[in-house]
């Protein structure tokens, strides 16, 4: 299957919820418990601003997945940083997206100036941490015990990488 990357928009707005949603109701990826409106998508727009942001179509243009990089905290003093959030529907995932994202994004941090991306995910998301040492982040520090979702508490890792 051939994947196309499209800037993130206003009109990806529904299908991009979705995709979120599945996440909160089926996984630890997402931390909400209840599934968000649409309107939380503005929360995803603004955090982006001003850095790569897209959606991932399949080959008969449906979104299969969404990224963006954003500022790790507000303000220059932390601009060599920026965070990556993905997410990626199960069925489209271990086919190179991930990594065809991060590639790309990893250019576009060191054009910003860019040079450390960091990465946090839930202790329950074995498939993220596994994808994100074999590209080269590692473990740079651990909230215990923080988050409780399905009655299950949970660690958040948090993951980094030089670029």
């Amino acid at each position: 299957m051939l994947y196309s990357f499209e800037e993130m928009t206003e009109q990806h707005r529904t299908a991009v919820i979705g995709i979120f949603n599945y996440y909160i109701a089926n996984s630890f990826a997402a931390y909400p418990e209840e599934p968000v409106g649409d309107d939380f998508y503005d929360h995803f727009l603004a955090a982006a601003r001003g850095y790569p942001a897209v959606v991932v179509k399949d080959d008969v243009e449906t979104i299969v997945g969404f990224a963006f990089l954003h500022p790790y905290r507000p303000g220059r003093t932390f601009r060599r940083a920026a965070e990556i959030t993905y997410f990626i529907l199960p069925e489209h995932t271990g086919k190179g997206i991930g990594t065809t994202v991060l590639k790309r994004f990893k250019l576009a941090a060191k054009e910003q100036g860019i040079d450390t991306l960091l990465a946090n995910i839930s202790s329950r998301n074995d498939g993220s941490l596994r994808f994100h040492r074999k590209n080269g982040f590692e473990e740079c520090g651990r909230f215990r015990r923080i988050g409780r979702k399905f009655g299950q508490d949970f660690d958040v890792v948090w993951m980094q990488l030089e670029v």
